[in-house]
């Protein structure tokens, strides 16, 4: 059996690891304050156990099990009950609702690891003569249902799991760009390159287990994004196997060659093909890095000062804030005398804060400000981004907080099995906008997702930060959470604040999605994102393409 390694079947990352709130003293007040869950009280419920889950039989063949084993070897082709469990889905709330309760509709048949580009041209056209559907599946992290077999459907699956593709075959060390296997996921790729002097400084939430290849699928951002850019520039050539041939993409800097067929690939979620290799351009490993932590007296302000930063000569990595209600809660997972509640629950601090004459400390937001380069060059652009942040009456808190930010950042996914276990909710949403709409969207999906709460009857939670900024806009990442009310109703009670949420997007210039990409979650607002024509022009692409709907059909444009 294939020895490439997977996230729990029912969960977020690995088997015994998970979040923990004992020693963070202010959680549990906050939990209780926010949603209405006491924590002291609520017995969380044990994961399921695999035994309690109905794996229907196999629709492939045996023959049809043997001739992928013919191109791949039988060790590397499964119809175990626990690979397709792993296989069905990804990570998001109605994923893990939906494994835990036993209530998965369609699983895929057969998992094939392929050990070579040739093997997955070799598969694909296997698949496309058998009529069957391929599914190419990463890390495992998606959280959009990109990887979701349709329930209706009858023909074989095949799970295509590009984990032993994992290799940075090369670097051009005078171009800055890398030759990267697909499968590689970001850990194991990024220390390649590091032994060798480089980062791709590429840092998703799921970093720890999503590869380069979903990454390219789903046009995903980092939270360096300001400085390395997002996949759509660090990806500039890439390897796609198609039924009969292979698209080859040359990693030139530009080209005015047609409509490009890097962006069509860019986003695709399996619909163009099967991404086997990326050339990505990749950097230098930066001689300092510093993560600095300022506070602001309030959400508009803060955001004002992010705003004029982007606009300055400042080139910083990261530009982040948090609204009042996530810099409470980004506190309240402080553990005792560390971190940035050392900050808050001592006197100095807010004495600081009321003597700027910020009386509503509820109010403050905590911001994240990256810089990289040499020393002179951190230095210029920390003294310039102080000087804007002064402006805003800004306060600067050091470094310690951004240490502790650096350590936790790829952590915040185990919240959501950590309040599911309680019968509570925690999803996040997240979209992109025009500067001058980022606070109207948020205010406007604040209100959305609290009058769904107030239809429901029920307290809800919803806070939100600036993730990513640009020239033009910004993302704006939105966490929200609940207590479900009903065992029976719990993704019908998901659906009532996601499509509020979503909903408030798409009617206040923002698009449905800003990294997470599209798959079934999204699809419903695809048309009001790109507009009849756009749907139209994309659905005649992925017709056209696969004509037999062979490849991951129904995915960004669902009637297709």
């Amino acid at each position: 059996m294939t020895d490439v390694k997977h996230m729990k079947w029912w969960g977020w990352g690995l088997e015994g690891v998970g979040f923990h709130w004992e020693d963070k003293p202010a959680f549990a007040p906050f939990v209780l304050k926010a949603v209405g869950l006491d924590l002291h009280t609520a017995q969380p419920v044990k994961p399921p156990e695999f035994s309690d889950i109905s794996v229907p039989k196999s629709k492939a063949t045996a023959a049809f099990q043997k001739s992928l084993a013919g191109v791949v070897g039988a060790e590397h082709v499964t119809t175990d009950d626990m690979a397709r469990a792993v296989h069905v889905y990804g990570k998001s709330l109605r994923d893990l609702v939906r494994m835990r309760g036993n209530a998965v509709k369609r699983y895929p048949d057969v998992v094939v690891y392929p050990g070579s580009e040739a093997e997955v041209q070799e598969i694909v056209d296997a698949a496309v003569a058998a009529d069957a559907v391929i599914i190419p599946f990463g890390g495992g992290s998606n959280i959009a249902g990109s990887l979701e077999p349709l329930p209706t459907e009858k023909r074989v699956i095949i799970s295509l799991d590009l984990g032993r593709l994992d290799q940075v075959l090369e670097i051009d060390e005078y171009s800055g760009v890398a030759r990267i296997q697909a499968g590689a996921q970001g850990p194991d790729l990024e220390k390649q390159l590091n032994d060798r002097g480089w980062t791709i400084g590429h840092f998703p939430d799921s970093f720890t287990h999503s590869t380069i290849g979903g990454w390219v699928a789903t046009r995903s951002s980092g939270m360096q994004s300001d400085k390395y850019g997002d996949i759509s520039d660090i990806a500039v050539g890439m390897r796609v196997v198609r039924p009969g041939g292979t698209i080859a993409l040359r990693p030139t800097p530009s080209a005015s060659n047609g409509p490009s067929v890097r962006e069509m690939i860019l986003g695709s979620e399996g619909r163009l093909g099967v991404i086997t290799e990326v050339s990505a351009n990749v950097r230098r490993i930066p001689e300092e890095r510093v993560i600095q932590a300022y506070f602001f007296p309030d959400w508009s302000t803060g955001l004002k000062a992010l705003h004029e930063i982007s606009e300055s000569d400042a080139a910083p990595s990261i530009t982040r804030i948090s609204d009042g209600r996530e810099t409470g809660f980004s506190l309240a997972t402080s553990k005792e005398s560390k971190g940035l509640s050392k900050f808050i629950t001592g006197t100095l601090l807010p004495w600081l804060m009321r003597r700027k004459g910020w009386t509503d400390l509820e109010k403050i937001c905590l911001s994240f400000i990256g810089f990289e380069g040499s020393p002179a060059t951190v230095k210029r652009n920390k003294k310039l981004v102080d000087a804007i942040v002064k402006k805003y009456n800004g306060m600067g808190v050091g470094t310690s907080p951004g240490v502790l930010y650096d350590q936790k950042k790829f952590d915040t996914p185990y919240l959501r099995d950590f309040l599911l276990d309680r019968g509570a909710a925690g999803d996040v949403s997240e979209t992109a906008m025009p500067w001058e709409r980022v606070e109207p969207l948020y205010d406007a999906t604040i209100a959305a997702a609290e009058k769904a709460y107030a239809d429901m009857g029920i307290k809800g939670w919803i806070m939100a930060h600036l993730s990513h900024s640009y020239s033009s806009g910004a993302c704006l990442y939105f966490t929200f959470a609940f207590v479900f009310q009903d065992p029976a109703k719990q993704l019908e009670e998901y659906d009532t604040v996601k499509r509020a949420i979503q909903q408030a997007f798409v009617d206040n210039g923002g698009t449905i999605s800003h990294h997470h990409g599209v798959g079934l979650e999204h699809s419903p607002w695809i048309e009001q994102d790109i507009s009849p024509e756009g749907v139209a022009v994309m659905s005649a692409l992925f017709t056209s393409t696969d004509p037999g709907r062979n490849l991951n059909p129904n995915k960004v444009i669902a009637s297709v």
